[in-house]
Parts: structure tokens; sequence; C-alpha cells
């Protein structure tokens, strides 16, 4: 099998969707703007640097959500896609996907940012396989049915997409010696999956993850101006 995996943030998308949909909640007023803003930079300043701790992230990043309910959530995702990720899909980056998926090749997108965010926009690249950062839901007898705020099975971020992954390709009877994989990302913290892959591409990379990638030898990729 060829297999193409995708980091979203910044690979993709030259925005960061799960930190942009934080500043979206505060401009539809669902919480906070100053205290919202200092927590959500502060995460973000930790993710930066590769010591973000992904459970109180999500808790955190998640709290509007569950506050609001499935319905209204859904709905705000949808004027959300409109307002900010729509104008943010960019044609060289839809070019790339659609290149390895005209050729055949199995597409995945593997982000750190939770399935509520990312499976609209996965769909928007033409993407059905989607590791994400997946979510419990309050199945409990008279529960609501939507999700708790907590992280189901491994999240995928850092070690962790090498493990989604792994579960992904064992859950097709196949290992990692059945592919010939490539690997696009802009981040150091995914340097234990680039490590893991036939073809790593630094893609739109930090300074760390280019530095590591000119002493390797790997392939860099430029797509666009990240801002």
């Amino acid at each position: 099998m060829k297999l193409a995996l995708f980091d979203l943030d910044h690979t993709l998308l030259p925005i960061d969707s799960d930190y942009s949909w934080g500043v979206f909640t505060t401009t539809i007023g669902w919480t906070d703007p100053l205290e919202f803003a200092r927590r959500n930079d502060e995460f973000f300043a930790h993710y930066k640097a590769g010591t973000l701790d992904i459970h109180d992230y999500v808790r955190f990043a998640t709290d509007a959500v569950r506050q609001q309910g499935a319905t209204n959530s859904i709905a705000a995702h949808a004027r959300f896609m409109r307002a900010v990720i729509e104008p943010s899909l960019k044609t060289v980056s839809m070019e790339l996907v659609r290149k390895h998926a005209d050729a055949g090749h199995q597409t995945v997108i593997v982000t750190a940012t939770n399935e509520f965010i990312t499976r609209p926009i996965a769909d928007a690249f033409g993407v059905k396989e989607l590791i994400a950062v997946e979510l419990e839901r309050d199945t409990a007898p008279g529960g609501t049915g939507w999700i708790t705020g907590e992280i189901k099975g491994v999240p995928s971020a850092r070690e962790g997409k090498v493990t989604r992954v792994e579960q992904w390709l064992a859950a097709r009877g196949l290992g990692w010696a059945d592919v010939d994989s490539t690997f696009y990302t802009d981040s150091i913290n995914d340097l234990a999956l680039m490590e893991k892959v036939t073809h790593p591409v630094a893609t739109n990379p930090d300074d760390r993850l280019r530095a590591i990638a000119k002493q390797r030898g790997w392939r860099i990729l430029d797509l666009f101006a990240k801002i």
C-alpha cells in the first residue's frame, strides 16, 4: 500500500484550526475574551515548545462545546467552516492531497486536534480517513450522549501519532513493512512519526524540524508562509 499521511495545522492549513476555533468561540460570545485568550495562548506556547499536557488542553478546548450542547455546537462549527476554514483552504495543499489520491495512494490526516473540529475539515480536503484525538461521550443511561471533555483511547499527539497509525494499520491487517509511507508535517512534535515512515517530508517546518530535516537529508516542502 502507498500511504500518504498528512498533519493538518500549519501543514495543509496555514493556520492552527484548534486555536482558531477557540478564538471563534470567543467572537460568538461563548467564552470570556480575556481569560480565554490568556489560557489559549498559554496552551499554544506549550504546544510549540513540545510540553503540552493534551488531556488538560482538551478539557479546556472543549469546555464551551460541552456547555453549549450538540445542536448549538454543530451549527457554530458550520459557521466556523464558512468564516475561517474555507478561506484557509489553499489550492496548493488541496492539490497535494489530490495528487496522492489520484495516484491511488491511501490518504490519511493524522492530527493532534480533536475530531469535533477536524472531521469537517478532513471532509473539505476529500480525505475520508482521519486519525484525530477521539473524545469520550456521555453514554451512561440518561446521559447526554455528548462529549465529556475526556480523551478516548490514545491521543494522536507526539509519540501517540505512531501508536494510532499502527492501530489503524493493524485494523487492516497491515504493519509498517506492508506500506510505502509518506508523512507531511510542520512540527517537531511529530518527530517520532517522521522517523517511522519511509518518506518523511518536512512541510512548512518549524525551525527545529527544518534543522533536523537538513541534517538528515529529508525533503523540505514549503507550501505557503505560515501565519
